[in-house]
Protein backbone atom coordinates (compact mmCIF):
# COMPACT_ATOMS: atom_id res chain seq x y z
CA UNK A 1 0.00 0.00 0.00
CA UNK A 2 1.17 3.41 -0.66
CA UNK A 3 1.80 6.45 1.61
CA UNK A 4 -0.48 9.67 0.69
CA UNK A 5 0.51 12.93 2.36
CA UNK A 6 -2.22 15.43 2.41
CA UNK A 7 -2.00 16.48 -1.36
CA UNK A 8 -3.20 12.99 -2.41
CA UNK A 9 0.01 12.35 -4.45
CA UNK A 10 1.76 9.01 -3.74
CA UNK A 11 4.51 9.09 -1.81
CA UNK A 12 6.50 7.86 -4.82
CA UNK A 13 5.56 10.67 -7.14
CA UNK A 14 7.65 13.74 -7.19
CA UNK A 15 5.59 17.14 -6.73
CA UNK A 16 5.81 19.23 -10.55
CA UNK A 17 6.36 22.92 -10.09
CA UNK A 18 6.53 25.16 -12.95
CA UNK A 19 8.07 28.90 -12.92
CA UNK A 20 6.19 31.24 -15.25
CA UNK A 21 7.39 35.13 -16.44
CA UNK A 22 6.95 36.86 -19.59
CA UNK A 23 10.30 36.62 -21.19
CA UNK A 24 11.68 33.27 -18.96
CA UNK A 25 14.64 35.51 -18.90
CA UNK A 26 15.27 36.34 -14.36
CA UNK A 27 12.63 35.64 -12.19
CA UNK A 28 11.48 32.26 -13.51
CA UNK A 29 14.98 31.38 -14.13
CA UNK A 30 16.22 32.16 -10.89
CA UNK A 31 13.18 30.19 -9.19
CA UNK A 32 14.27 27.00 -10.78
CA UNK A 33 17.65 27.72 -10.23
CA UNK A 34 16.75 27.53 -6.69
CA UNK A 35 14.25 24.85 -6.05
CA UNK A 36 17.07 22.49 -8.38
CA UNK A 37 19.57 23.50 -6.01
CA UNK A 38 17.49 23.71 -2.55
CA UNK A 39 15.27 20.20 -3.41
CA UNK A 40 17.99 18.38 -5.34
CA UNK A 41 15.57 15.27 -6.99
CA UNK A 42 12.88 15.86 -4.73
CA UNK A 43 10.85 17.90 -7.01
CA UNK A 44 10.65 18.16 -10.61
CA UNK A 45 11.71 21.77 -12.08
CA UNK A 46 10.28 23.41 -14.91
CA UNK A 47 10.50 27.27 -16.03
CA UNK A 48 8.80 28.98 -19.28
CA UNK A 49 7.62 32.02 -20.18
CA UNK A 50 4.89 34.30 -22.18
CA UNK A 51 6.96 35.78 -24.55
CA UNK A 52 10.15 34.12 -24.05
CA UNK A 53 12.67 35.96 -24.82
CA UNK A 54 15.95 35.70 -26.80
CA UNK A 55 19.13 34.72 -23.42
CA UNK A 56 19.15 34.69 -20.11
CA UNK A 57 19.39 37.92 -18.30
CA UNK A 58 23.59 38.45 -17.33
CA UNK A 59 22.58 40.44 -14.19
CA UNK A 60 19.77 37.71 -12.99
CA UNK A 61 22.75 35.23 -13.80
CA UNK A 62 24.99 37.18 -12.02
CA UNK A 63 23.48 37.31 -9.05
CA UNK A 64 22.67 33.69 -8.82
CA UNK A 65 26.06 33.17 -9.17
CA UNK A 66 27.10 35.09 -6.39
CA UNK A 67 25.33 32.07 -4.62
CA UNK A 68 26.65 29.32 -6.34
CA UNK A 69 24.14 28.73 -8.84
CA UNK A 70 24.92 28.83 -12.78
CA UNK A 71 21.81 29.45 -14.65
CA UNK A 72 23.50 30.20 -17.77
CA UNK A 73 22.80 26.93 -19.49
CA UNK A 74 19.16 27.46 -19.47
CA UNK A 75 17.06 28.96 -22.18
CA UNK A 76 14.09 30.18 -22.63
CA UNK A 77 11.38 28.36 -23.21
CA UNK A 78 7.34 28.87 -24.05
CA UNK A 79 5.11 28.08 -21.53
CA UNK A 80 3.04 25.47 -23.76
CA UNK A 81 -0.11 23.85 -23.07
CA UNK A 82 1.56 20.30 -22.37
CA UNK A 83 4.01 22.04 -20.19
CA UNK A 84 1.16 23.99 -18.04
CA UNK A 85 -1.05 20.72 -17.70
CA UNK A 86 1.92 18.86 -16.96
CA UNK A 87 2.79 20.68 -13.42
CA UNK A 88 1.40 20.37 -10.45
CA UNK A 89 1.90 23.88 -9.47
CA UNK A 90 2.22 26.93 -11.56
CA UNK A 91 3.89 30.13 -10.38
CA UNK A 92 3.45 33.28 -11.99
CA UNK A 93 5.50 35.90 -11.56
CA UNK A 94 4.44 39.21 -13.02
CA UNK A 95 2.90 38.27 -16.24
CA UNK A 96 -0.68 38.81 -14.95
CA UNK A 97 -3.24 37.69 -17.98
CA UNK A 98 -0.51 36.85 -20.66
CA UNK A 99 0.39 33.49 -18.28
CA UNK A 100 -1.81 30.84 -19.67
CA UNK A 101 -4.37 29.74 -17.03
CA UNK A 102 -6.20 25.82 -16.95
CA UNK A 103 -9.03 25.30 -14.42
CA UNK A 104 -8.30 23.35 -11.70
CA UNK A 105 -4.78 23.69 -11.79
CA UNK A 106 -3.11 25.50 -8.55
CA UNK A 107 -1.90 28.66 -9.42
CA UNK A 108 0.53 30.84 -7.28
CA UNK A 109 1.32 34.35 -8.24
CA UNK A 110 4.15 35.85 -7.17
CA UNK A 111 4.27 39.75 -7.60
CA UNK A 112 7.74 40.17 -7.85
CA UNK A 113 9.82 43.69 -10.14
CA UNK A 114 11.15 42.42 -13.27
CA UNK A 115 15.09 42.04 -13.08
CA UNK A 116 15.40 43.39 -16.39
CA UNK A 117 17.43 46.24 -16.50
CA UNK A 118 18.06 46.68 -13.16
CA UNK A 119 21.59 46.99 -11.37
CA UNK A 120 23.01 44.00 -9.88
CA UNK A 121 22.04 45.68 -6.61
CA UNK A 122 18.62 45.77 -6.70
CA UNK A 123 18.80 41.99 -8.41
CA UNK A 124 20.09 40.89 -5.20
CA UNK A 125 16.94 42.11 -3.48
CA UNK A 126 14.72 40.12 -5.84
CA UNK A 127 17.03 37.08 -5.71
CA UNK A 128 16.98 37.10 -2.02
CA UNK A 129 13.02 37.39 -1.94
CA UNK A 130 12.81 34.37 -4.76
CA UNK A 131 14.86 32.59 -2.46
CA UNK A 132 12.69 32.71 0.28
CA UNK A 133 9.46 32.35 -1.41
CA UNK A 134 10.96 29.35 -2.95
CA UNK A 135 12.10 27.89 0.50
CA UNK A 136 8.89 28.31 1.39
CA UNK A 137 7.34 26.39 -1.25
CA UNK A 138 9.23 23.35 -0.78
CA UNK A 139 8.60 23.22 3.17
CA UNK A 140 4.86 23.60 2.01
CA UNK A 141 5.50 20.36 -0.83
CA UNK A 142 7.96 18.09 1.04
CA UNK A 143 6.71 18.62 4.69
Amino acid sequence: MTDRPTNGRPTTERPSVLFMCVHNAGRSQMAAGYLRELAADAIEVRSAGSDPGTGINPVAAEAMAEEGIDITAATPQYASTDLVQAADVVVTMGCGDECAYFPGKRYLDWELDDPAGRPLEEVRVIRDDIRRRVQALIDELLG
